[in-house]
C-alpha cells in the first residue's frame, strides 16, 4: 500500500513567493474507515493539519482528512500535471515550519 510519510508537504496552491507557510501541511499518519460496507476510495485516509493561520482559526484547531488515493494524485492546472501534494524536503524550510507549527499548535 502506497502511504505518504510523515511530514511537511506542500498543496498544489502553494504561491513560492508568498510566506513559507502557505498552504502548507503536516502529514500525522494514516487512518482508515472503521465500517466494511465503506466506499473502496474512502477506505483509508491521511490525517494531516495546516499550517497556515487563515485556515486554522477558520476552521479551528483540528485535522483534516482526505482520501490516501485522492491525496496522492496528481492534478492538471494550466496544462501543467503535478502532484496534489508535494513533500518538502529542504531542512531550512522545514525548521520554518517547524516553529510555526508549534507556536500553533501549542
Amino acid at each position: 500500500m502506497q502511504t505518504p510519510e510523515k511530514g511537511f508537504y506542500y498543496h498544489y496552491k502553494h504561491d513560492p513567493a508568498g510566506p513559507v507557510n502557505n498552504y502548507a501541511y503536516e502529514v500525522m499518519g494514516i487512518g482508515h474507515h472503521t465500517e466494511d460496507d465503506c466506499r473502496p476510495i474512502d477506505q483509508y485516509v491521511v490525517v494531516y493539519r495546516p499550517i497556515y493561520e487563515a485556515f486554522v482559526y477558520k476552521n479551528g484547531k483540528m485535522f483534516d482528512i482526505r482520501p490516501r488515493d485522492m491525496f496522492l494524485e496528481e492534478v492538471t492546472k494550466d496544462g501543467k500535471t503535478f502532484p496534489r501534494f508535494q513533500k518538502i524536503i529542504d531542512p531550512e524550510v522545514i525548521q520554518k515550519l517547524i516553529a510555526i507549527r508549534d507556536e500553533m499548535y501549542e
